[in-house]
């Protein structure tokens, strides 16, 4: 049809994410949560999971579009923080604007744990 699927746009806030941990220095043990390449993670170690996604569409991106994805922590709580997003085109129109709830999880008990001091200061450093 022409633009891209809505469903792409997980996959760039995915990749917004990423990116922003590697900026902040976010290590894999302060996140404690490897990458889908890295295997043999214990299943002990607390990782993270995406507990809420928000996105609010303004126009179509088109095949080809060069996009920019402008990406802040908005808030951070006990066991969860808050990402911001903005995609914007070449012209800096905007495209989208969203919001992901991250949770800190421990798999093996099933449930939210508390987000270290350690990582707090590491989301905290890189901002839009």
């Amino acid at each position: 049809m022409g633009h891209v699927n809505n469903a792409v746009y997980l996959t760039y806030l995915e990749e917004a994410r990423f990116h922003h941990w590697r900026v902040a220095g976010i290590a894999k043990r302060a996140l404690n949560s490897a990458p889908a390449s890295d295997a043999g993670v214990p299943d002990d170690v607390p990782g993270v999971i995406v507990a809420r996604v928000e996105i609010d569409y303004r126009r179509p991106a088109k095949y080809g579009d060069l996009l920019r994805i402008d990406v802040g922590v908005a808030a951070i709580g006990r066991t969860s923080f808050t990402y911001e997003y903005e995609i914007v085109d070449g012209s800096n129109a905007l495209i989208a604007s969203a919001r992901t709830v991250i949770v800190r999880f421990d798999y093996a008990a099933g449930k939210p744990v508390p987000i270290s001091e350690e990582l707090k200061k590491a989301l905290t450093r890189a901002v839009r």
